[in-house]
């Protein structure tokens, strides 16, 4: 079973892949959709739609931490 494999929508994760210009970039957030021929991410650039020949890694990441109180 492949790292891809074990992702399910709805999880948090972290995706490594190649952009067209062969630079390396990561996609990290809620996993919106995934199927044989790509996945999308909401990550902080917005939907991230992935094709899955491009990814080097994934894995499923923890909740983000709770935000810091300011004072």
């Amino acid at each position: 079973m492949t790292a891809l494999q074990r992702l399910e929508p709805g999880m948090r994760v972290v995706v490594r892949y190649i952009l067209p210009t062969g630079q390396a970039t990561d996609a990290l957030g809620p996993l919106v959709t995934i199927d044989e021929r790509e996945l999308v991410v909401d990550g902080k650039r917005g939907l991230e739609t992935i094709p899955r020949g491009a990814v080097i890694a994934a894995k499923e990441v923890p909740p983000a931490p709770a935000p810091r109180p300011r004072g």
